[in-house]
């Protein structure tokens, strides 16, 4: 049977998924918070020397930690309305959790293509890859999603006086032109970029001729592919998918009422665990980290064979 949006309640969705809500967020947020700060304590003090992905992951745990520090106000707006004076507050903080989102988004993206080109391009990693170039493409980013996420915050809620920040957005907010945007440019092409560079990057990593297979920087190489792969996939598909259903619901597509109501949870539930990406990204410090150490001790193995052989020598 069919029935109309108007006449769908909502609301066991809702109470569902306020009982689930700081199951997921409180450990994300410690967990996260945790992480993050102990990575930019060890990209800033630690290893001291930048280089191209030190840069871009410092942006990335800066970017997870604007994303971090929002979720207390996601959990205290969940089960509290706020006053109409706070709608220009509530959308600031929207429009700083997207920002931190779709710029994590990028700055992934952005490290999948700079090892593409340091692993398939070797002869034109030192013209196209360098420190300089890093910082601009991360400035270039941040400016980007500043001005990307500007609708958030001018498209105020229609009914003030019932505002339950972060839920129920407007319908200017649903529009098809701007969910098509956000879901082409936001998801689709950044997902396929990345896709194509780490298949592309693991297959010439996998060739035995080029690098020895039991390389501590090959292994280390493959595994921050892989996880990149992970931090975008896992957290960014599920909640891009459930928006595109959510859209149909909203242009009236779909109106069964189970359905809608189906929708709603899986939107719900895919966009708090898409903040898993603040503890996924974690992985890729970690491999970071590892990769360059690798690649000190692979410097200082030569410089010691090349000792060892001049005093040979004498």
């Amino acid at each position: 049977m069919n029935n109309s949006t108007e006449n769908c309640s909502m609301r066991d969705v809702d109470v569902l998924v306020q009982s689930l809500e700081l199951v997921i967020y409180i450990p994300i947020f410690v967990f996260g918070l945790v992480l993050n700060v102990i990575a930019l304590w060890v990209f800033c003090r630690v290893l001291k020397k930048w280089t191209e992905s030190s840069i871009y992951m410092t942006n990335l745990a800066i970017l997870d930690l604007l994303l971090l520090f929002q979720l207390p106000f996601k959990m205290h707006a969940t089960n509290n309305k706020w006053s109409p004076d706070k709608n220009m507050l509530c959308s600031f903080l929207e429009t700083m959790y997207f920002l931190a989102m779709y710029g994590s988004i990028y700055i992934i993206v952005c490290i999948s293509v700079d090892r593409y080109i340091a692993i398939c391009h070797p002869f034109h990693a030192k013209r196209l890859r360098s420190k300089k170039t890093a910082r601009i493409v991360c400035a270039t980013i941040w400016a980007v999603v500043v001005l990307a996420t500007i609708p958030v915050y001018t498209f105020h809620r229609e009914d003030p006086s019932n505002l339950h920040c972060f839920h129920r957005f407007s319908d200017k907010r649903w529009h098809p032109a701007l969910i098509t945007c956000v879901e082409v440019f936001g998801f689709l092409l950044p997902a396929l970029v990345l896709i194509s560079c780490s298949v592309l990057s693991i297959r010439a990593l996998r060739d035995t001729k080029a690098t020895s297979p039991q390389s501590p920087e090959r292994k280390a190489g493959i595994r921050i592919i892989y996880s990149g792969l992970c931090a975008f996939l896992v957290p960014f598909t599920p909640c891009h998918i459930a928006i595109f259903f959510q859209v149909l619901v909203r242009s009236k597509v779909i109106t069964e009422c189970q359905s809608m109501r189906n929708i709603s949870l899986f939107l719900q539930l895919a966009l708090h665990l898409a903040n898993v990406t603040c503890c996924l990204d974690a992985i890729c410090y970690y491999f970071i980290v590892e990769e360059v150490r690798a690649s000190r001790d692979v410097i200082k193995r030569s410089i010691q064979r090349i000792t060892s052989f001049s005093v040979s020598e004498t």
